[in-house]
C-alpha cells in the first residue's frame, strides 16, 4: 500500500509487486489501450520517467550512457526514478490537477508532468496517462508517498502453478508485436552478429523474417529454439525462454544452450496455442460438428515484431555501441 507522504492519506490499496511489464517498450499509435496492469498490482521503474526532456545530442554520449542510453532514441528524461506503477482504477483520494490535463485526443498523456494532486494536502501525487497512444498507468512520484502497513503479498507463483491456472494469459497478447520486437534485439545481441537458424513452427512464424532480413543466413549460423517449463528443451544454441511476471527472473534451462527472455504470456501463446491444442488429434471433425466452423484465426498479412520496441531495447543494452550492431541499429529492416 502506499499513501501520501504529505498527509498519511492511503491512495492505492495494491500490495502485489510484479515485474515491469514488457509492453511499455511501444505502444499502438491511434489507438485507446487498456490499463498497463492488473488490478491489485504495481511495479517501479528504475529508469527515469517525465519531464524535463532533453535530447540525446545535446548532451551527450557519455552522459545518456550514464543514464541508460547507449544509441539516440528519442529524448532522455531528466525526470524521477523509482516512480510507481498503478492501474488507474486502483487510484483513489486524487483530483487531476486541471491546469496540467493536457493530451492528444482521447485522455491525458501527462506532458505537462504531475497531474494528480492528494485530496489531503493538495500535493502533486502522480501522474495519469490514459490518452490514445497511451499505457492507461498512473504513476506515484517516489519523494511525494510512503509505504504503507497492509496485507501481505501475493505469494510468488511455480512456473507449474502458472501454467495450470491460466495466469500467463491476459489481454495484452494482442499487443504481441511489441514483446516481438523486444525478444528480437534481445536474439540479435546473444548470438552476437552470427547468422539466426530458427526451428520450424511458431518461432519462425514470430521471428523468422525479421531475423532473415537482420542476420541473413550463412555458416555458423546459431541455431534458435523455444524452452520452457512444461515444455521441454530442444537442442540449440540460443532457446527463448519465459519470464517470470512476479519476479521478472528468465527460466533457466539446463542443457547448456543460451537463454534468451520472452514474455511470459507470449512465450504461453507459442508453447501451448490454444487454437492448435484445441484440434482433433486424429481423423476428421468430432461429430456434430459443422464444416463451416471458424477456421484457426490467421492474420491478413505476415506478422511483424515491432520496430519501435526493438530499437527501444537496443537503445538500453550497451552492446548496441558495437559497430556490427550500431550498423542494424540505424538500418532497421
Amino acid at each position: 500500500m502506499f499513501g501520501c507522504a504529505g498527509c498519511g492519506a492511503v491512495l492505492t490499496a495494491a500490495v502485489s509487486e510484479v515485474a515491469l511489464p514488457i509492453h511499455l517498450a511501444d505502444t499502438h499509435w491511434e489507438k485507446l489501450h487498456p490499463p498497463l496492469l492488473e488490478a491489485g498490482s504495481y511495479a517501479v521503474q528504475r529508469a527515469p520517467f517525465g519531464p524535463p526532456w532533453r535530447q540525446f545530442t545535446e548532451v551527450g554520449a557519455h552522459e545518456a550512457a550514464e543514464r541508460g542510453r547507449f544509441a539516440p532514441f528519442g529524448a532522455l528524461s531528466y525526470g524521477p526514478s523509482d516512480t510507481v506503477l498503478l492501474a488507474p482504477g486502483d487510484v483513489h483520494g486524487t483530483r487531476v490537477i486541471l491546469e496540467r490535463a493536457a493530451g492528444y485526443c482521447m485522455g491525458i498523456d501527462g506532458r505537462d508532468g504531475p497531474n494528480l494532486a492528494c485530496l489531503g494536502c493538495d500535493l502533486p501525487v502522480g501522474t495519469r496517462m490514459d490518452d490514445c497512444g497511451c499505457w492507461q498507468v498512473v504513476r506515484l512520484l517516489p519523494q511525494a508517498v510512503v509505504r504503507l502497513p497492509g496485507p501481505p503479498e501475493r505469494p510468488i507463483m511455480e512456473w507449474a502453478e502458472l501454467l495450470a491456472t491460466g495466469a500467463l494469459w491476459h489481454r495484452l497478447s494482442e499487443y504481441r508485436d511489441i514483446p516481438a520486437g523486444v525478444a528480437l534485439a534481445e536474439v540479435v545481441v546473444a548470438a552476437g552478429g552470427a547468422p539466426v537458424d530458427v526451428a520450424p513452427g511458431p518461432v519462425t512464424e514470430l521471428l523468422g523474417r525479421a531475423l532473415g532480413a537482420l542476420v541473413p543466413a550463412g555458416e555458423d549460423a546459431k541455431r534458435l529454439s523455444l524452452a520452457g517449463p512444461e515444455f521441454g528443451e530442444p537442442t540449440a544454441d540460443l532457446v527463448l525462454v519465459p519470464v517470470h511476471p512476479q519476479t521478472g527472473e528468465m527460466w533457466q534451462p539446463r542443457s547448456g544452450a543460451l537463454p534468451v527472455p520472452l514474455d511470459a504470456a507470449l512465450w504461453a501463446e507459442l508453447a501451448f496455442p490454444p487454437h492448435r491444442t484445441r484440434l482433433p488429434v486424429v481423423g476428421g471433425l468430432p461429430a456434430g460438428v459443422e464444416r463451416d466452423d471458424p477456421l484457426p484465426p490467421h492474420s491478413w498479412y505476415p506478422f511483424r515484431p515491432s520496430t519501435e520496441a526493438f530499437r527501444y531495447t537496443l537503445s538500453r543494452m550497451p552492446a548496441v555501441r558495437e559497430p556490427w550492431l550500431r550498423a542494424i541499429y540505424d538500418q532497421g529492416w
